[in-house]
């Protein structure tokens, strides 16, 4: 029941954080969609854990927290809003890094997760 709670707990501050954080549309008026594509890595003998592409439209969430999809992770993530804002600021088309988990681990102190991501940025005319 615990585990049912917890999620249910998560999920509703995550739908409130994206709600706060408004439209596409609305905070960036002359963007006309983002594609990222991350790369998801662990430790151990298979190290990349996922290939992840997500779209984001005008009419989606400005909420650009990706969760951390390594196993016995907590209140970990990883936040691409600075690398999103920073490139549309400067109006780039594109730009590429990489981010570490920050959460804990269920079996030791750290998550030791991370991500390389490309952001793709696509201005309206």
């Amino acid at each position: 029941m615990g585990n049912k709670q917890n999620y249910t707990a998560k999920m509703e501050l995550t739908k409130k954080h994206k709600l706060a954080a408004g439209l596409i549309s609305d905070r960036f008026p002359k963007v006309a969609g983002i594609v990222l594509y991350m790369t998801y890595y662990q430790e151990g003998v298979n190290p990349i854990l996922m290939l992840r592409t997500v779209n984001i439209f005008p009419t989606d969430s400005a909420y650009f927290k990706m969760e951390c999809m390594t196993k016995g992770c907590i209140e970990g993530g990883f936040n691409l809003t600075t690398p999103i804002i920073d490139l549309i600021k400067k109006r780039k088309n594109a730009g590429k890094g990489e981010l570490t988990c920050r959460g804990k681990h269920e079996t030791r102190s750290s998550c030791r997760a991370k991500i390389s991501y490309d952001i793709k940025i696509k201005y309206k005319k």
